[in-house]
């Protein structure tokens, strides 16, 4: 059973980009990785990555604040209240973004060589994975023994 509390990403991934937590597609994914890289079981996750940063200035909270609530042991609802307080977004904003940074894909050749790597990388023939929700949930899948 995964100890959402305290998870080891060293054994499982970190919840998909696109579970929701009070409406904001991500939080769910960062909440894992901080809590992880807490513990000291991060494998090769990272707090902080641009995806974090879209988060965070999306909602106006420094990744320095977060990560110090965090370290307060808060469940997901204690932290999502938190955020709520602090980022004055509206119900529609949240809902907006969140389908945006599900949907949000590499823009430029840089970001479509990494994309086109990992699933290269993997031995994959997939011709459906267009966006960073995507791929990450490709890599993880393979990354914890799934097959392309």
């Amino acid at each position: 059973m995964i100890n959402y509390s305290a998870p080891d990403l060293t054994v499982h991934p970190p919840r998909s980009l696109r579970v929701r937590l009070g409406g904001y597609a991500h939080l769910s994914r960062l909440l894992d990785k901080a809590r992880a890289v807490i513990a000291g079981k991060g494998a090769s996750y990272h707090y902080n990555c641009p995806l974090d940063e879209l988060f965070f200035e999306f909602t106006g909270i420094g990744q320095e604040e977060m990560l110090a609530e965090i370290k307060t042991g808060k469940t997901d609802v204690q932290i999502l209240g938190w955020v709520n307080a602090r980022s004055k977004r509206q119900r529609h904003e949240v809902t907006a973004w969140s389908t945006w940074v599900e949907q949000h894909g590499p823009g430029g050749a840089e970001g479509h060589e990494w994309a086109a790597s990992v699933i290269k990388d993997n031995k994959s023939e997939r011709n459906d994975i267009r966006s960073f929700a995507d791929i990450l949930d490709f890599d993880d899948y393979i990354s914890y023994g799934g097959r392309p």
